[in-house]
């Protein structure tokens, strides 16, 4: 189960999970535009399923209280992943991520790949806030239990 946000309009630290893929819409696509961002998000899933892909984890002000959030950052789990099953566009981290943007309107990236300025892993790096650099929490979705 998703917690409730805290005041700041954040999840609380952790890495929180959820039961089914039905749960996560239901939780964060209460609106049209959150509706098109998890069409994107879904599509880029199953591809990373199909490619061997269990786990991601979901960032971003999409997690959030936001109304309006811009789009979704995930980092998924590399374990058992064949890269030539992949999307070439989730492998592509340059020109700021805008192709992944414009096919899923989200970003993705390697959970265990550091991040350019702090040296942590994404899978980290996600659980920090940056504006105040206190920890918040994510969303892992299972992928296996959601599409098997």
């Amino acid at each position: 189960m998703i917690p409730p946000f805290n005041q700041d309009g954040l999840l609380p630290p952790g890495i929180h999970t959820t039961a089914s893929w039905q749960e996560f819409a239901h939780r964060f696509g209460q609106t049209p535009h959150r509706r098109n961002l998890l069409s994107g998000m879904k599509a880029a899933l199953l591809g990373l399923h199909k490619a061997g892909c269990q786990v991601v984890y979901v960032d971003g002000s999409f997690v959030t209280a936001k109304e309006h959030p811009n789009d979704f950052d995930i980092c998924w789990d590399i374990a058992g992943v064949n890269p030539d099953l992949l999307d070439p566009l989730l492998l592509k981290l340059d020109d700021g991520r805008v192709a992944q943007k414009v096919k899923y309107f989200g970003e993705f990236f390697p959970a265990q790949f550091p991040e350019g300025v702090s040296g942590k892993t994404f899978l980290e790096f996600f659980q920090t806030d940056k504006a105040t650099g206190n920890p918040k929490g994510i969303v892992a979705l299972t992928l296996w239990e959601i599409w098997s």
